[in-house]
């Protein structure tokens, strides 16, 4: 019975300790262009590499004769 009410207090603590942190605004960045670029150019690049460890394995090789 203690133990419930010691951590509400220490919840209720926190969240009063959360919200008197100062909040830091800021402005949102549109993406521009080359970020875009830069993005899929990295997704690709993710994608390449696990298809190459995919295809290199062991198990999925395949040998036509």
């Amino acid at each position: 019975m203690v133990m419930m009410g010691l951590e509400r207090l220490v919840v209720t603590l926190k969240s009063k300790l959360r919200s008197l942190r100062p909040k830091k605004p800021y402005d949102k960045i549109d993406k521009s262009e080359s970020m875009r670029v830069e993005m899929r150019s990295r997704k690709a690049q993710k994608l390449i590499a696990r298809t190459l460890k995919i295809a290199d394995s062991p198990r999925n090789r395949t040998y036509a004769f």
